[in-house]
Formats: structure tokens, sequence, C-alpha cells
């Protein structure tokens, strides 16, 4: 999908069957990888082809099926890993994690940066505004672009993140999505990390977590 600036592809995939998102911009050639999970070969694949460059590799959170692409996809491109800090006890215990699940894993390399609430990415000639959004983990974020974003495990078509692993707390995951998420245009279209694509207004009006959470601050 083209919106703006910026091209976003979806690429689902593994066990958990989680979205894995090249975003990139056709006018310069530069792009990113957000979440590359079990469907990293067909992202790798799919830049090359577009012969998109990756510059970082985007990580929204660090649960198993959001990490378990990020060492292949640094060992191919040497794209440099950002990652919100809270979520850095995650990241480090990918083994265990995988072990959990029963599946097998990469372990992935240490991260270069870090995220931060406010922060802008550059991809070529568009932007990104980081949104730090706890609650389904400490440290997950939401990319914001001019009329679309993704927003991973926090809201999904009909549903929310769940709550019930590690570092998860449904109050604070419902305190980010009214702050970050229902505060977004209703025709923001809205990128989750499992699932189809929705909108703010779409959810806003029919997601029995969210129905009536407009008047909320």
């Amino acid at each position: 999908m083209r919106t703006g600036n910026l091209k976003v592809e979806v690429f689902a995939g593994g066990a958990f069957a989680q979205n894995g998102f090249l975003v990139s911009c056709p006018a310069t050639g530069k792009g990113i990888l957000v979440d590359p999970g079990a469907s990293v070969d067909a992202m790798l694949r799919a830049a090359e082809r577009a012969g998109v460059e990756i510059h970082a590799i985007i990580v929204t959170h660090a649960h198993l099926d959001h990490i378990e692409g990020v060492a292949e996809a640094k060992r191919r491109t040497n794209a440099r890993i950002h990652l919100h800090r809270d979520d850095t006890p995650l990241y480090g215990q990918a083994a265990i994690q995988a072990q959990m699940f029963g599946v097998p894993i990469e372990l992935p390399p240490p991260i270069d940066e870090f995220l931060s609430a406010g922060e802008v990415l550059s991809v070529g000639e568009g932007r990104l505004d980081v949104r730090h959004t706890p609650g389904h983990s400490p440290g997950h974020v939401i990319l914001v672009s001019d009329d679309w974003a993704i927003v991973a495990d926090v809201v999904f078509l009909g549903s929310i993140g769940r709550t019930d692993l590690p570092g998860g707390d449904f109050q604070t995951l419902m305190t980010s999505i009214r702050k970050h998420v229902l505060t977004l245009p209703d025709e923001m279209v809205l990128y989750p990390g499992h699932g189809p694509t929705t909108t703010v207004g779409h959810e806003r009006r029919t997601n029995p977590f969210l129905a009536g959470g407009s008047s909320f601050a």
C-alpha cells in the first residue's frame, strides 16, 4: 500500500501468523524492516527485487514472534537494530521464550540503538513518529505516519493485545490506546501485528474493548 511518501508491505507467517512490515520510500530507495519475524526471507527478497536499501531494523516489542527473524535480517543487511529500552529484558530472554512455545530461534544480536518516545525516524523522504505504548509489553512502541500507523500488538481488528504475558498490564494497555491510538484521526489506517488492517474509526465504533472510546482523554 502506498501512503504519502512511503510504501508499506505486509508479510505474515510462522506459527503465530505474525505480520512483519517492509516500509520503503520509492523516491529514494531507502527502507526499513519492522518486526522481521518468520517471514524475514520473503521481506528481504521483496526489498532486493524492488532495489530497496534496508538501513534499519525496528522492533516494536520483543516477544518471540516479532524477533525470530532479527538475526537473519541483521546478517543479510547489516542494518542497525532499534528497540525501546524497556523491552531489553524480554529481548534477552529470546531463548527462554522459544523454549516456552517450542519454536526454534536464532538468538538475535545486541541492540544497536534504543528507541525513545517522541523520536522521529527517517525513511528516505518519509517520517515515522515513535510513540511508547506499554501494556502488551513494557517497551512496546507504535510507528505513526501521516495517514497510517503500525500498531503491532496494541490493537487488532476487533480486539486488543493480550496482557497475560510477562510485563503485560491491562490498564496500562488501555491508557496507551486511549492516549496514542484513539486520538488519531478516524480515517487513519492501522497495521496490526496479527490479522488484517483496520482503521481508528472502525475500532472506535465496533471494537468491544474500545467502543465509546472517543470520550476518553
